[in-house]
C-alpha cells in the first residue's frame, strides 16, 4: 500500500506543479512572447480549457477501460507536452502545448481519485485520500519555487525538467501499478454521457457541482495573478516570487494534513462555512496590504482553508453517486478547469482595466460568497444517507 500511495502522491504532485507554474512566469513570458494583460491569463487558461473539454469524456470513458493503461498513456502524453513548452516561440505555441498538457492531465488525473477506492482497503482510503490531496500541496510549496528558480536561469528550464520528472513517474507506474479492468456491468455499456444523468436530474446535484464552479473560479482567478501582482506591486523578481508559493503551498499542507481533525472536531457545515467567510474577508483585505510579508500572512490563511475545503468539496460530490466515481471525479475536475479558464480570463480583464488586484481581490470574494450559499440551499451538507436517498430517488 505504500508503494501505492507514493506513486499516487507523485502523479498528483507533478501535475500539480504543471498546473500552478505558469504564474509566476507570467510577467517574464508576458514580456517576452509581447502579451498583454488582459491575455496574460490564458497561458494559465490554455491548460485549464484542454483539460475541462476532455475530462467530461475521459471519466465515462475510463470507467470502462483498465485504468492503469489510461493513467500511464496520460502522463507519456504529458510529460512530452509539457517538454514542447520549453520549446515555444511565441504566445499561440505556448496556448497550443499548455492545450496538450491540460488534454492529458484530464485523463490521468480523474484515475487516481477512482483508484484509491479500488485498490486501498476501505479504513484506510480516508487517510491515502489526504496523503494524495497533499501532493497538490506540495507541488505548490515546494514545485513551483523550484520551477521558478530555474526559470530565473532561463524560463523553459521549468518545463523541461516537470516533463523529465513526468516520464519517470510513468515509468513508476507502468512497474508499480496493478492493472483495474472495469466489470462488464451496465456502466461499461451505457452511452458515454448518459453517465451524467443521474448527476443533471437532481437539484442537490446541480447546485453543488455549480457552487463548485463558483468556488474555483473565485480561487483561481486570484491565484493566477499573484506572481504579478507581487512583481507589480513590491517589484519582486522571479526566484523571490517562487518563495511566495513555496509560503502559500505550505498553508495548503497545513490545511491538508489537519482538515481531518478540524472537520471531526467541527463537523462539514461548520468548516465549509468557517472557511470560506475567512477567505472572503481575506479577498477583500489583500490589495491594500503594505508588505510582502503581511500579504504572504493574509493569503496563507486562504491557502489553509483551501487545504481543508478543497478535500471536503470533493468528498461531498464523490458521495452523491458511488456508482459513477470515475465520471463524478471527472466532472469535478472539468467543472474546476473551466472555472479556472473563466476565472484566470476574468482576472486578466479586470486587472488590466483596473490595474490591480482590488477588483480581482473582491470578484473572488463574491464568487465564494455566491458558492457558499449554493452549498447550503443544495442539502448536500446533510448526511450521507440523506444524500443518497435523494440520488437514488
Amino acid at each position: 500500500m505504500l508503494r501505492l500511495t507514493i506513486l499516487l502522491f507523485l502523479v498528483m504532485f507533478v501535475i500539480g506543479t504543471d498546473t500552478f507554474l505558469i504564474s509566476p512566469l507570467i510577467p517574464t513570458l508576458q514580456q517576452l512572447f509581447h502579451i498583454p494583460t488582459e491575455s496574460a491569463g490564458w497561458m494559465v487558461g490554455a491548460y485549464a480549457l484542454g483539460y475541462a473539454l476532455f475530462a467530461l469524456i475521459a471519466g465515462p470513458l475510463s470507467d470502462g477501460w483498465d485504468r492503469k493503461k489510461v493513467m500511464l498513456s496520460g502522463m507519456v502524453c504529458f510529460s512530452v507536452s509539457t517538454l514542447l513548452c520549453g520549446f515555444a516561440t511565441g504566445f499561440w505555441s505556448m496556448f497550443l502545448f499548455r492545450f496538450l498538457a491540460g488534454i492529458s492531465a484530464a485523463f490521468t488525473a480523474p484515475q487516481v481519485w477512482a483508484s484509491i477506492p479500488a485498490l486501498i482497503p476501505t479504513p484506510k482510503i480516508a487517510k491515502v485520500s489526504g496523503i494524495v490531496m497533499a501532493g497538490v500541496a506540495a507541488s505548490q510549496a515546494f514545485g513551483i519555487p523550484i520551477g521558478s528558480l530555474l526559470a530565473s536561469i532561463h524560463w523553459s528550464y521549468s518545463f523541461f525538467t516537470i516533463g523529465t520528472f513526468a516520464l519517470f513517474v510513468a515509468i513508476f507506474i507502468y512497474y508499480a501499478l496493478p492493472e483495474m479492468k472495469p466489470d462488464q456491468g451496465q456502466i461499461t455499456k451505457s452511452p458515454i454521457f448518459s453517465r451524467y444523468i443521474p448527476l443533471l436530474n437532481s437539484p442537490m446535484a446541480r447546485r453543488a457541482f455549480f457552487a463548485h464552479f463558483l468556488f474555483q473560479c473565485g480561487f483561481f482567478a486570484s491565484f493566477s495573478f499573484i506572481g504579478k501582482w507581487v512583481t507589480d506591486r513590491f517589484h519582486l523578481p522571479i526566484d523571490q516570487a517562487g518563495y511566495v508559493m513555496f509560503f502559500l503551498g505550505l498553508g495548503n499542507i497545513v490545511g491538508s494534513l489537519c482538515g481531518a481533525y478540524v472537520i471531526k472536531t467541527l463537523n462539514r457545515f461548520n468548516t465549509l462555512v468557517a472557511g470560506i467567510l475567512v477567505s472572503i474577508a481575506c479577498f477583500i483585505v489583500l490589495p491594500h496590504l503594505p508588505s510582502v510579508a503581511a500579504f504572504d500572512s493574509v493569503y496563507f490563511f486562504i491557502f489553509v482553508t483551501m487545504g481543508i475545503a478543497f478535500p471536503l468539496i470533493l468528498g461531498l460530490l464523490n458521495s452523491l453517486n458511488p456508482t459513477i466515481r470515475g465520471t463524478i471525479s471527472s466532472l469535478a475536475s472539468s467543472i474546476m478547469y473551466a472555472a479556472t479558464t473563466l476565472g484566470s480570463w476574468i482576472a486578466g480583464l479586470i486587472y488590466a482595466s483596473f490595474n490591480g488586484f482590488s477588483a480581482v481581490g473582491l470578484f473572488a470574494a463574491i464568487c465564494f460568497a455566491g458558492s457558499l450559499l449554493l452549498f447550503i440551499f443544495s442539502g448536500i451538507l446533510a448526511s450521507d444517507a440523506k444524500t443518497k436517498k435523494e440520488i437514488a430517488a
